[in-house]
């Protein structure tokens, strides 16, 4: 489904967060105990991030409980690095209004922390679909499933919790990385698999306008 969402002007939300790619963990993009990060393991970066919404609303419109997926590619062998290939799935559950808001939200059209963090790195959307999407944020096992398209899985740690941090959820926001051991995209408009292990980063997030 492709639309072209509208914007919000106030908007908050905050939920809990994970992702995956095909780095090497721990990803090099991240920031180690404070360190700062740096360009991928391969020149090459794909992967998925989730974001649960746990508590949200744009100009009234309630956005709690929503989920949004955002598969992408880019390349760092060139510099300056390619900017983002992406596709973005919202919640089947969601409305027109909520997939417009989220929608502009979580590809950083409406400003805000969304913009300053990872925004401008956004380049060409191959599409927003409304899709079934199941996430585990919890539980050791964590994963990230949207139905036909994406699968994503990852246990074991590669940190001490704290101890990473990554600028898309927010540099104030450390977590926890993993290796994942499953990790693919079957969407015909950005397919990818991950063979082997690459890396994860679950934490928590705070996005507003």
């Amino acid at each position: 489904m492709n639309t072209e969402p509208s914007i919000p002007a106030e908007w908050l939300v905050r939920g809990s967060y994970f992702e995956g790619c095909n780095c090497e963990a721990i990803c090099p993009c991240r920031s180690v105990r404070g360190e700062p990060g740096g360009p991928s393991s391969y020149g090459e970066c794909f992967g998925a991030l989730s974001w649960h919404v746990h508590t949200g609303v744009a100009d009234g419109l309630d956005l709690s409980d929503r989920l949004v997926v955002m598969t992408l590619r880019y390349f760092d062998r060139v510099q300056p690095s390619t900017r983002w290939e992406v596709v973005l799935y919202v919640d089947e559950r969601a409305d027109d209004a909520q997939l417009a808001a989220l929608s502009s939200i979580f590809l950083g059209r409406a400003g805000g922390t969304v913009a300053a963090q990872y925004g401008p790195a956004i380049g060409q959307v191959h599409a927003i679909r409304r899709a079934h999407i199941e996430v585990e944020h919890v539980a050791p096992r964590k994963r990230i499933g949207v139905a036909g398209y994406i699968t994503l899985e990852a246990e074991e740690p590669a940190s001490q919790p704290g101890e990473v941090a990554c600028g898309i959820p927010g540099l104030d926001h450390p977590g926890i990385e993993l290796y994942n051991d499953v990790a693919r995209s079957e969407d015909p408009a950005l397919r990818w698999e991950v063979v082997g292990r690459g890396a994860s980063f679950a934490t928590d997030f705070e996005y507003r306008s």
